[in-house]
């Protein structure tokens, strides 16, 4: 079972990466982009995801997967439930989403320094 506390730390190790708190919900941004939001009871976890692949995703398993809300089907988001994921998946979630807003360099340099992983050295 994730806890935000399992990927809190990811959101300001990453490149260009920092933490934001926009009406109470902690959410991680590059530049001005949120790739990764939580839910105010940090419950829930909103992160990048390419649309095109997010109704695969949702449908592999809608325990763990939900789409966003209407408001947000515009944009290239989904939303896990965190206590359905486990840390490593969590993190692995948060760092794809981080790729999805930085450049292919800068992902290159993490995946060489991390090649076992998010989390792991």
């Amino acid at each position: 079972m994730a806890v935000l506390e399992d990927v809190r730390s990811l959101g300001t190790e990453l490149e260009r990466s920092y933490p934001v708190y926009v009406r109470g919900r902690l959410k991680f941004r590059v530049k001005q982009i949120v790739y990764v939001a939580f839910s105010l009871d940090e419950r829930v976890m909103g992160f990048a995801f390419p649309r095109e692949e997010r109704a695969a995703l949702v449908a592999s398993d809608p325990r763990k997967f939900q789409l966003p809300g209407e408001s947000d089907l515009r944009f290239n988001w989904v939303q896990a439930d965190l206590a359905a994921l486990d840390p490593a998946e969590a993190r692995e979630l948060v760092v794809d989403a981080w790729r999805m807003v930085v450049p292919l360099k800068v992902a290159r340099v993490y995946d060489l320094a991390h090649p076992a992983g998010p989390g792991r050295a």
